[in-house]
């Protein structure tokens, strides 16, 4: 991975939104729910003041609009700092 995060910040890649509604009608971009978990890719060093918790390869949970969507390699991910990740699954 080319991108480091700096601080405390940490690099994730959002899991897949649902295809599909329970009945099997496919839905459009528009109406897809948003992720709310996805797995960490890259972690900064953390700061003097807040040490990083979470690492490589974790999955985790977090808030609706939390972070900032960046595009890197025609792949999705999301920039946040690990004060916006709620759990660790």
């Amino acid at each position: 991975m080319n991108i480091k995060p700096l601080a405390d910040r940490v690099l994730i890649k959002p899991n897949a939104a649902e295809e599909k509604s329970a009945g099997g009608i496919i839905l459009p971009d528009s109406a897809k729910e948003k992720p709310l978990r996805g797995k960490v890719v890259a972690t900064g060093n953390g700061t003097k003041d807040e040490e990083m918790v979470v690492k490589e390869g974790d999955e985790v949970l977090y808030g609706k609009y939390a972070g900032t969507e960046i595009e890197f390699d025609g792949e999705k991910y999301l920039i946040m700092r690990q004060s916006d990740i709620l759990a660790i699954i």
